[in-house]
């Protein structure tokens, strides 16, 4: 959510000069760890809150409060060059468990997957292990081959699938460029593929979806909460969709 928040950030302030908004990286995970620490106001996150870590932040004296500010596709990607245009979620899981590792076996040329994935601190990777590699069955203890490559940056995933044609990666909505090809997605063999965007999102019909968070203190100082109403306005709401990502609808 990094580039999303820098958006957020750069626009208030243009509005509220008396305001100063520091921005900073690092997954998920590193934002959670820093809002339990009370070294953070705002901790951005593509995942929800584990149990384990509220009740870190409530010893802390922190209540966390969970507030849904926008909402994402996770993408699956290949190289343009790939002939491979569909895969179901089991597919998609068997590639990344090490199951599946020659792109013949699911209709391709006769080339070796390459595996990427961001790194564990990434929200989106803890997403894709719970969500696609273990298709939401909470007993699975299922994980990535040892042979996934992890990589630092949504970016940096992109650019190794642009230039890797053995490559397969996912990546927020919100990333992804014409330098690579989505693999549209379904349920099950009897589902229709859908290629991710911000109608299918909304639509519920891309099977990899998710909520995008802000998690604060819920005791926060007043600018705080004027803030992240700001943020849940039409006008921020409109960078949303100007980043890729898809905006809240009202009642949902």
């Amino acid at each position: 959510m990094v580039n999303l928040a820098l958006a957020w950030a750069e626009q208030y302030q243009m509005l509220n000069s008396d305001v100063n908004i520091s921005v900073s990286g690092g997954g998920s995970g590193t934002g959670i760890t820093s809002l339990i620490n009370g070294t953070t106001d705002l901790a951005n996150a593509s995942r929800e809150l584990k149990p384990i870590e509220y009740e870190e932040a409530v010893k802390n004296g922190v209540l966390p409060q969970e507030i849904v500010v926008a909402r994402d596709a996770i993408a699956v990607i290949v190289n343009p060059s790939n002939p491979v245009g569909e895969l179901t979620l089991l597919q998609i899981s068997s590639i990344y468990k090490g199951e599946i590792n020659n792109w013949k076996e699911v209709g391709g040329d006769d080339l070796q997957i390459v595996r990427l994935s961001r790194e564990t601190n990434s929200g989106t990777h803890v997403y894709f292990l719970e969500t696609v590699i273990r298709l939401g069955d909470f007993e699975d203890k299922s994980i990535f081959s040892p042979t996934t490559l992890l990589l630092p940056s949504s970016e940096g995933i992109i650019s190794e699938v642009r230039d890797n044609p053995h490559a397969i990666g996912y990546d927020g909505l919100g990333y992804i460029t014409d330098e690579v090809k989505m693999v549209a997605v379904a349920k099950d063999p009897k589902s229709p593929y859908i290629i991710p965007s911000v109608n299918t999102v909304n639509n519920n019909q891309y099977p990899i979806s998710r909520d995008l968070y802000i998690y604060t203190n819920k005791n926060s100082e007043v600018y705080i909460n004027k803030y992240i109403s700001w943020i849940l306005s039409s006008e921020a709401q409109d960078i949303v969709l100007e980043l890729g990502f898809v905006p809240i609808i009202a009642g949902d």
